[in-house]
């Protein structure tokens, strides 16, 4: 298998953080442009944000939770040439729960919905280095 297939589902995920950063951007530029809110009432915090632009706002900071875990991985199974089939499968099921609970999170952002497709993510995320560590512990000299 090739090693840098592991990266295909780094991209994706990188491509998520990056949407999710221009859209948190858009909207607040618009709230602001539109004086829905003064840029005096944000400047030294986000609680006066409306609803929407926090919501996505917290969709982008998101990102930056369990996937720093999830790049790190990538990188380390690339360096020790530990990467796989079975760790690039986990990887997109890994991406596919962070796009499901971007999309929940920026609609309906049902809680116990989200919360549920974080934890799968998660728990695929354990899955994954629990993976790479038995593959390292019992590779060969």
């Amino acid at each position: 298998m090739n090693q840098l297939a592991i990266l295909y589902p780094v991209f994706v995920q990188v491509a998520l953080t990056f949407v999710l950063l221009f859209w948190t951007g858009r909207v607040r530029y618009v709230t602001l442009s539109t004086k829905q809110v003064r840029a005096a009432d944000i400047a030294l915090g986000e609680p006066n944000w409306p609803s929407r632009v926090t919501q996505v706002g917290n969709s982008f900071s998101n990102q930056f939770e369990l996937p720093v875990l999830f790049y790190l991985l990538a990188v380390l199974a690339l360096i020790t040439r530990k990467s796989d089939f079975v760790l690039v499968v986990l990887a997109w099921v890994f991406v596919l729960a962070r796009c499901a609970h971007a999309y929940i999170h920026t609609t309906s952002n049902r809680v116990l919905v989200r919360g549920r497709v974080y934890g799968i993510g998660a728990l695929i995320l354990l899955a994954m280095w629990i993976w790479f560590l038995v593959r390292l512990l019992t590779a060969g000299p």
